[in-house]
Protein backbone atom coordinates (compact mmCIF):
# COMPACT_ATOMS: atom_id res chain seq x y z
CA UNK A 1 0.00 0.00 0.00
CA UNK A 2 1.17 3.58 -1.03
CA UNK A 3 1.36 4.97 2.45
CA UNK A 4 1.20 9.03 0.93
CA UNK A 5 -2.00 9.35 0.49
CA UNK A 6 -2.54 8.30 4.47
CA UNK A 7 0.78 10.96 5.40
CA UNK A 8 -1.37 13.63 3.73
CA UNK A 9 -4.71 13.00 4.76
CA UNK A 10 -2.74 13.19 8.87
CA UNK A 11 -0.24 16.38 7.41
CA UNK A 12 -4.03 18.13 6.62
CA UNK A 13 -6.26 16.79 9.66
CA UNK A 14 -3.90 17.05 12.74
CA UNK A 15 -1.97 20.14 14.00
CA UNK A 16 0.90 17.90 15.16
CA UNK A 17 0.61 14.81 12.70
CA UNK A 18 2.07 11.74 13.11
CA UNK A 19 5.46 11.33 11.21
CA UNK A 20 5.62 9.17 7.95
CA UNK A 21 7.96 6.31 10.03
CA UNK A 22 5.15 5.90 12.15
CA UNK A 23 2.48 4.44 9.69
CA UNK A 24 5.39 2.46 8.38
CA UNK A 25 5.24 0.27 11.17
CA UNK A 26 1.43 -0.09 11.16
CA UNK A 27 1.42 -1.42 7.55
CA UNK A 28 -0.01 -5.11 6.98
CA UNK A 29 -1.58 -4.64 11.02
CA UNK A 30 -5.15 -5.68 11.59
CA UNK A 31 -6.34 -2.60 12.85
CA UNK A 32 -4.75 -0.63 10.20
CA UNK A 33 -7.33 0.28 7.31
CA UNK A 34 -8.51 2.43 5.03
CA UNK A 35 -11.69 3.77 2.68
CA UNK A 36 -10.88 3.45 -0.67
CA UNK A 37 -13.09 5.29 -2.90
CA UNK A 38 -10.84 5.37 -6.14
CA UNK A 39 -8.43 7.25 -3.68
CA UNK A 40 -7.60 6.58 -0.05
CA UNK A 41 -10.28 9.38 1.46
CA UNK A 42 -9.67 7.78 5.41
CA UNK A 43 -7.93 5.31 7.46
CA UNK A 44 -7.81 4.29 11.34
CA UNK A 45 -5.04 2.95 13.49
CA UNK A 46 -5.77 0.79 16.46
CA UNK A 47 -4.03 -2.00 17.79
CA UNK A 48 -4.34 -4.45 21.16
CA UNK A 49 -2.69 -3.16 24.56
CA UNK A 50 -2.67 -4.82 27.98
CA UNK A 51 -5.17 -2.97 30.21
CA UNK A 52 -5.63 -3.86 33.73
CA UNK A 53 -8.52 -6.69 33.06
CA UNK A 54 -6.89 -8.21 30.04
CA UNK A 55 -6.53 -6.81 26.65
CA UNK A 56 -8.31 -3.96 24.95
CA UNK A 57 -8.39 -1.85 21.22
CA UNK A 58 -6.72 1.38 21.71
CA UNK A 59 -7.81 3.69 18.59
CA UNK A 60 -4.86 5.39 18.01
CA UNK A 61 -5.76 7.87 14.84
CA UNK A 62 -8.43 8.27 12.69
CA UNK A 63 -9.04 10.79 10.04
CA UNK A 64 -11.78 11.57 7.04
CA UNK A 65 -9.57 13.77 4.17
CA UNK A 66 -11.55 17.62 3.68
CA UNK A 67 -14.83 17.10 0.98
CA UNK A 68 -15.67 13.37 2.35
CA UNK A 69 -16.54 13.79 5.28
CA UNK A 70 -19.97 13.66 6.78
CA UNK A 71 -20.51 10.68 4.37
CA UNK A 72 -20.63 8.14 7.25
CA UNK A 73 -16.35 7.06 6.51
CA UNK A 74 -15.37 7.96 9.69
CA UNK A 75 -18.71 5.85 11.21
CA UNK A 76 -18.06 3.03 8.83
CA UNK A 77 -13.67 2.90 9.70
CA UNK A 78 -14.90 2.65 13.61
CA UNK A 79 -17.21 0.07 12.68
CA UNK A 80 -14.61 -2.32 10.71
CA UNK A 81 -12.28 -1.13 13.87
CA UNK A 82 -14.50 -2.45 16.37
CA UNK A 83 -15.35 -6.03 14.07
CA UNK A 84 -11.66 -6.74 13.87
CA UNK A 85 -11.42 -6.72 17.43
CA UNK A 86 -14.41 -8.02 19.08
CA UNK A 87 -14.05 -11.28 20.56
CA UNK A 88 -10.48 -10.40 21.60
CA UNK A 89 -10.44 -7.39 23.62
CA UNK A 90 -12.21 -6.40 27.06
CA UNK A 91 -13.00 -3.04 25.49
CA UNK A 92 -11.72 0.03 23.30
CA UNK A 93 -10.33 3.17 24.13
CA UNK A 94 -9.03 6.28 22.46
CA UNK A 95 -8.29 9.72 23.36
CA UNK A 96 -10.15 12.52 21.91
CA UNK A 97 -9.54 16.31 21.98
CA UNK A 98 -11.78 18.08 24.77
CA UNK A 99 -13.42 20.66 21.82
CA UNK A 100 -13.87 18.14 19.29
CA UNK A 101 -17.44 18.16 19.64
CA UNK A 102 -17.97 16.16 15.85
CA UNK A 103 -15.61 13.19 16.91
CA UNK A 104 -17.23 12.84 20.70
CA UNK A 105 -20.46 12.92 18.91
CA UNK A 106 -19.13 10.16 16.51
CA UNK A 107 -17.39 7.93 19.54
CA UNK A 108 -21.03 8.25 22.27
CA UNK A 109 -23.28 6.67 19.01
CA UNK A 110 -20.62 3.93 18.59
CA UNK A 111 -21.10 3.76 22.58
CA UNK A 112 -17.95 5.25 24.22
CA UNK A 113 -18.65 7.27 27.13
CA UNK A 114 -16.19 9.23 29.16
CA UNK A 115 -13.30 7.63 31.56
CA UNK A 116 -10.96 10.13 32.69
CA UNK A 117 -9.50 13.52 31.38
CA UNK A 118 -5.69 13.96 30.41
CA UNK A 119 -5.00 17.49 30.98
CA UNK A 120 -2.59 19.34 28.30
CA UNK A 121 -2.71 16.35 26.53
CA UNK A 122 -2.35 17.41 23.00
CA UNK A 123 1.17 19.97 22.49
CA UNK A 124 -1.22 23.02 22.12
CA UNK A 125 -2.27 22.25 25.69
CA UNK A 126 -5.75 21.11 24.72
CA UNK A 127 -6.81 18.38 27.22
CA UNK A 128 -7.57 14.69 25.87
CA UNK A 129 -10.97 12.77 27.01
CA UNK A 130 -10.35 9.25 27.64
CA UNK A 131 -13.30 7.67 26.03
CA UNK A 132 -14.04 3.67 26.97
CA UNK A 133 -16.40 1.22 25.41
CA UNK A 134 -16.86 -2.03 26.39
CA UNK A 135 -16.62 -5.20 24.29
CA UNK A 136 -20.04 -6.16 25.07
CA UNK A 137 -21.53 -2.40 24.58
CA UNK A 138 -23.48 -1.69 21.00
CA UNK A 139 -24.00 1.52 19.54
CA UNK A 140 -26.26 3.68 21.70
CA UNK A 141 -27.62 6.41 18.36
Amino acid sequence: MDLYPVYRIEQAVFPHPWPYRAFEQFLGDPGFLVADAGSIVGYVVAETTRGPAGPVCHVKDLAVREGWRRRGIASALLDRVLAQFAGRVRAFKLEVRAGNEAARRLYRHHGFGYHRTVPAYYDDGEDALVLVRHASAGATG
